[in-house]
């Protein structure tokens, strides 16, 4: 039996648990990665990590090596944030110290491909010239950061300006530095302002086949919205949820209850809490908290990239409304497996129909599955990088 090749696969967060869409994509292409090649990971953190978590994530990896950020560390790389040019989002990651045992892990392992998850952490490795190396953007970092000025408080505009600033200008600077790379959507490539962006391969993400299992639980809520609630664009969805679209529903006779469900919620959405809202904090299975709905609601407007909880609505069986700025990488029908909205109006309209008319979007919910069943399974979507990985290893 021919033995495997090598690989280094580096992120600048444990994969492990999945409650952000960095980690959850880490954690399904490693686990995808580990049936062809023998897989080192190399991972920065800013939290400590649990043995039970590593152990989770060592049954795809050859060898982990735990790199973590220190306090003071972190202090310094924001005094050389302010008086340098690269991003933070670079800078938090980085450090001399760590660099240097990477590059020995790299002479000693001798890998066939070194696998990059997202600029963060890209600085350890853009001058390795000896061995193939593919950089994952996942999304255009810049774009997010640049849809956040108009969110922000006034007093934060001039870093969120900045670092969107720096951000583009490192993001087409670092392209230059590997053979190779990959991004979540055709919506993000298109934001890497490169003159060969085309070059990038589109590698999305998929879903667990665990989703389209159904659980014996109760549909006791009526609407739901999940994901890491210490995130912008997802705090903003929430609060439009709770403070405009449900008093309009309310205002029409329609009482409802809403269940926000997810990873770390930040005051802002303890506070949303009521006799009609739910703020349930992380949950173990996040399964149950898509099967206990009746529609899945994503008022996002702002944030990049292929939205993870809609997959996870679909393949659940939910009809899911959201906008066109978060279908744009799902690639949906607007009437036919989803729902899109684009104003309060348009949203709170498309709900009422939902809650109102028994099995109204009863054939969009099924036609969602199928899609996402066909379309978007992890064997399939990492199909795209083993390929990219086999050519050039």
């Amino acid at each position: 039996m021919e033995a495997k090749e090598e690989i280094l696969f580096i992120v600048s967060r444990f994969p492990y648990p999945l409650e952000k869409g960095d980690k959850l994509r880490a954690f399904y292409q490693l686990k995808e990665l580990s049936k062809e090649y023998n897989v080192t990971l190399i991972c920065t953190t800013d939290i400590p990590v649990s043995q039970a978590h590593q152990q989770i994530v060592n049954q795809f990896c050859k060898q982990i090596h735990l790199f973590q950020l220190t306090k003071l560390g972190l202090i310094f790389q924001l005094l050389r944030t302010i008086l340098g040019a690269k991003p933070l989002q670079v800078h938090y990651f980085y450090r001399k110290s760590i660099h240097r045992k990477i590059k020995a892990i790299i002479a000693q392992s001798k890998p066939a491909h070194i696998y990059c998850q997202l600029i963060r952490v890209s600085e350890y490795i853009k001058n390795e010239h000896l061995v193939p190396k593919t950089l994952d953007y996942m999304d255009a970092l810049s774009k997010g950061m640049e849809r956040r000025i108009q969110t922000e408080a006034w007093y934060k505009k001039w870093f969120y300006r900045l670092e969107s600033k720096r951000l583009k200008q490192y993001e087409r600077r670092i392209f230059d530095y590997f053979e190779h790379k990959t991004i979540i959507s055709e919506q993000d490539r298109k934001l890497i302002y490169h003159p060969d962006n085309q070059d990038i391969v589109v590698v999305p993400n998929g879903i667990d086949e665990s989703f389209f299992e159904t659980l014996p639980v109760e549909k006791d809520y009526d609407l739901l919205f999940t994901g890491n609630f210490s995130y912008a664009p997802n705090i903003e969805a929430a609060i439009f949820l709770a403070e405009e679209i449900l008093p309009r529903l309310h205002q029409k006779g329609i009482s409802c209850k809403l269940l926000l469900s997810g990873a770390s919620p930040v005051k802002r959405v303890l506070e949303l809490q009521s006799p009609h809202i739910t703020v349930t904090g992380w949950v173990d299975d996040i399964r149950t908290s898509y099967q206990r709905s009746r529609i899945f609601v994503a008022p996002l407007f702002i944030g990049t990239g292929l939205q993870n909880k809609l997959l996870e609505a679909m393949a659940s069986g939910l009809p899911c409304i959201t906008t066109p700025l978060s279908n744009n990488a799902l690639g949906g029908t607007d009437g036919e497996n989803i729902l899109l909205a684009e104003d309060i109006d348009t949203f709170v309209e498309k709900i009422a129909e939902g809650l109102v008319i028994e099995g109204k979007f009863s054939s969009i919910a099924k036609n969602g599955k199928y899609y996402i069943e066909r379309l978007y399974s992890w064997e399939k979507q990492t199909l795209k990088l083993l390929q990219l990985l086999r050519a050039h290893s």
